[in-house]
């Protein structure tokens, strides 16, 4: 999986985005992060990003806004929204689906890959574990690349073939657990809460997918461990 030209990572402060860092890192060349503040309530995962990037020394790392909360409906850009209790059952779409958000974040990510010469986009959807997104599926990333082959200009003109890495597609969350284990990701660093509080809620559903895929890999979970201290 090296990336001829570099990468550029979608970096949320997730525990995915942590591992598909530590995995652009290990691939070799160029390492950049794209960190995006679209009006989220979660906005603790902006500080996550920037640690993320700190500690495997991106080469650069850049913030971009994108007001979408007065555009699109989302109950993780609603104020005062309720938030999923439990993980969505497959193919449901929770009310934190962000429409057509990978989508929107994915195009900006190609235009900076192109512009700053960098091969590979990583990206961490997961359809195993996933919430129900659209977005975060196979046939998805299959149609982005297919996009994207068309929307940047061509080798033949002197563009690079950059494409859409998702290496955690089908893997667990408790497989994404040991291999951020064996990548050496510190998962104290990373966020994964939906609430915008100071510490996880512990009762979204992408807590409860965290607990569960820490709990299924037999790995403590420093973020929780912390909590109890």
């Amino acid at each position: 999986m090296r990336a001829r030209g570099g990468s550029v990572v979608l970096l949320s402060g997730g525990m995915d985005s942590a591992t598909c860092l530590a995995l652009a890192r290990r691939a070799g060349g160029p390492v950049h992060a794209l960190s995006f503040d679209y009006g989220q309530r979660h906005a603790r995962e902006v500080r996550a990003a920037r640690a993320l990037a700190r500690h495997f020394r991106v080469d650069a790392h850049r913030f971009v806004r994108l007001p979408l909360g007065p555009l699109v409906d989302s109950s993780l850009t609603r104020r005062g929204a309720r938030l999923p209790s439990r993980p969505s059952g497959r193919g449901a779409v929770p009310s934190t689906y962000v429409p057509a958000r990978n989508t929107i974040l994915l195009a900006v990510a190609l235009g900076y890959a192109e512009s700053h010469r960098l091969a590979a986009i990583y990206f961490g959807a997961n359809a195993v574990d996933y919430s129900g997104y659209p977005d975060c599926r196979p046939e998805f990333v299959r149609a982005f690349n297919a996009l994207a082959r068309r929307a940047v200009r061509s080798p033949r003109e002197g563009g690079l073939r950059i494409r859409l890495v998702a290496p955690l597609l089908a893997l667990s969350k408790a497989e994404i657990v040991l291999l951020g284990r064996r990548l050496g990701v510190p998962w104290r660093l990373t966020w994964s809460c939906y609430a915008g509080g100071r510490a996880p809620c512990g009762r979204c559903d992408a807590c409860r997918l965290r607990a569960r895929g820490f709990r299924e890999a037999r790995v403590v979970d420093p973020a929780v461990e912390g909590r109890r201290r």
